[in-house]
């Protein structure tokens, strides 16, 4: 019997996926758990329209991630810190602190995860940092450490 896989299952398949599988399995394992439907001509022109759109979703997606980073890559993000000697930092400046500015001062809500420091920002000056908002689209911005 060919089944469409409503949830991963393990040894078996993926979301989405027809497998081929015994009459009993299917009948006592798979269709009463709710873990997949049998493959119809209605259930399989169901999964084609689900998977249209959600295609269709994950451009849209990706073109914002990709219009977000366009407008990230123009942009400079100000961070204060407090400087003691040699205009050495109190600290490294956090991925916390660059998300909070980045809220503050752009009006982007990113989560402080998506933001990658390539190494501790320890003193004064401009660093690049890395922005990861889609696994396909990755932003290179700039971060401007200030003494407070």
């Amino acid at each position: 019997m060919e089944i469409i896989l409503l949830e991963d299952v393990k040894s078996l398949g993926k979301k989405g996926e027809i497998v081929k599988v015994n009459d009993g399995y299917a009948r006592n394992c798979i269709l009463p758990k709710k873990l997949g439907v049998e493959a119809t001509k209605k259930n399989l022109a169901e999964l084609k329209g689900q998977q249209r759109s959600d295609a269709k979703k994950a451009q849209e997606i990706l073109e914002e991630a990709q219009a977000l980073s366009k407008e990230l890559e123009k942009s400079t993000v100000e961070v204060k810190m407090k400087v003691g000697e040699g205009g050495k930092t109190f600290g490294t400046v956090s991925t916390k602190e660059i998300a909070a500015a980045m809220k503050e001062q752009l009006k982007k809500d990113i989560d402080k995860k998506k933001i990658i420091v390539p190494d501790a920002i320890k003193s004064l000056g401009m660093y690049e940092i890395k922005v990861k908002l889609h696994p396909q689209v990755t932003a290179t911005m700039k971060v401007h450490v200030s003494e407070k």
